[in-house]
């Protein structure tokens, strides 16, 4: 199958600015849900979940933490310069080990009114655990879509994660044109959110609670956990006319071993992401361990067009595929399979684990609508123009989807 003349256009629908959720509700689990099922949709409440999933379900969450990657300066001049925290660069490329470094460190970085910082060092005086903290910020490389930053601070005894977490704003998506505010602090993140990596939130986990959580355990609906660091180019529109001249962006996953194993004793369970970026971690596995087989360089690099390009033996199933994987992680002496993931999951893809998803509502001609569309087909015309006509919230802070096709 060769996907790259599939034209974009076809996954454009109207989308009006009022139609957008500004903010997010007063109860997380108050959202509407559009739940289609067998082909058919009908409009729920989210805290209808638990009795909405199949028994036998098993869902997958991205425990990924969104980090406060807006970090302000003014130059003395007067210029505002906003500095936007994309991924860790030196001295290691690992959200984790990155959080806990003293200074210096470089970050891949956006730039804001770049035009008016040409050179020169930029300084933030910061209020941290009670005490004054110097910020410092110069421009290492420009890249071509970003800049190379490197920070240094005094002290020195503080961690760069302390600087964001207690000095940088919430990175909000542009499409919600309106400055974050403390609120966004907690409610554009997930209950269960564990590390820090992400500058875009996972959103269709923004609508459970703890509450809901406890009735899925009650109900016997089985659970399990992973990580994908969403980045900045989760909200990249696709300029293209075709998917085949879009590059797709590339962010970092990390899967136990323990939940590796769940998968393979799963059996007949029905596996469902919760979001876009579980979904393409669950479907990534399939093609790191494809790529193990084959003995291709970089195996845990997946490419966009992996899945169409590949030969698949025709007994490689994902059973199969997972016992590779915890095969090479067990060979490698390490509890976590890390890896970077570009896998783009268009019309004609062949889901290898999921069989459902929940999702919020995506912009037109984005490439998670093509994900969309590659689980539920042409019924994605159906379903968001029924969106649109029961006046259900779009895009990040809006409502939700259950699709069981």
């Amino acid at each position: 199958m060769d996907p790259t003349g599939i034209r974009i256009e076809d996954f454009n629908y109207p989308l009006p600015d009022d139609r957008i959720a500004k903010y997010p509700l007063a109860q997380r689990d108050q959202s509407k849900l559009l739940l289609l099922k067998k082909g058919r949709i009908s409009q729920k409440k989210f805290f209808d979940i638990p009795d909405l999933l199949p028994d036998n379900a098993l869902l997958l969450f991205n425990e990924t933490r969104v980090i406060q990657a807006r970090l302000l300066f003014k130059k003395t001049t007067g210029a505002h310069i906003e500095i936007f925290c994309l991924e860790p660069v030196e001295p290691v490329n690992d959200f984790q080990l990155a959080f806990q470094q003293r200074p210096p460190v470089v970050w891949k970085c956006l730039v804001g009114n770049a035009r008016r910082w040409k050179s020169g060092r930029l300084e933030a005086v910061l209020q941290i655990q009670n005490r004054e903290v110097q910020l410092f910020a110069e421009q290492k490389e420009k890249l071509t879509d970003a800049f190379l930053i490197s920070f240094s601070w005094e002290p020195e005894n503080i961690s760069f994660a302390d600087i964001l977490e207690s000095s940088g704003l919430t990175p909000l998506p542009p499409y919600l044109h309106r400055e974050a505010e403390e609120t966004d602090k907690t409610r554009y993140q997930t209950v269960y959110a564990r590390l820090n990596g992400s500058v875009a939130a996972p959103t269709a986990g923004l609508h459970f609670t703890e509450t809901i959580l406890r009735q899925l355990e009650n109900k016997g609906i089985d659970r399990d956990k992973l990580i994908l660091h969403v980045g900045a180019g989760t909200f990249k529109p696709v300029s293209a006319e075709t998917i085949g001249e879009h590059e797709m962006h590339t962010e970092q996953i990390r899967v136990p071993i323990d939940t590796l194993s769940h998968l393979f004793h799963a059996g007949e369970k029905f596996i469902i992401p919760v979001g876009t970026t579980s979904m393409r971690s669950l479907e990534s596995l399939f093609w790191i361990a494809l790529r193990i087989y084959h003995g291709i360089n970089e195996p845990f690099n997946v490419s966009q067009w992996d899945p169409y390009r590949l030969e698949i033996p025709e007994d490689f199933s994902a059973r199969k595929a997972l016992e590779i994987l915890i095969s090479k992680l067990e060979e490698q002496k390490v509890r976590n399979l890390k890896a970077e993931t570009q896998l783009m999951i268009v019309p004609g893809y062949k889901f290898r684990f999921a069989k459902g998803l929940i999702t919020n509502f995506h912009q037109p001609k984005s490439t998670l609508l093509l994900l969309v569309s590659a689980l539920i087909g042409d019924q994605w015309k159906e379903a968001y123009d029924f969106a649109l006509k029961n006046d259900f919230r779009f895009l990040s802070y809006g409502d939700s989807c259950l699709f069981l096709p």
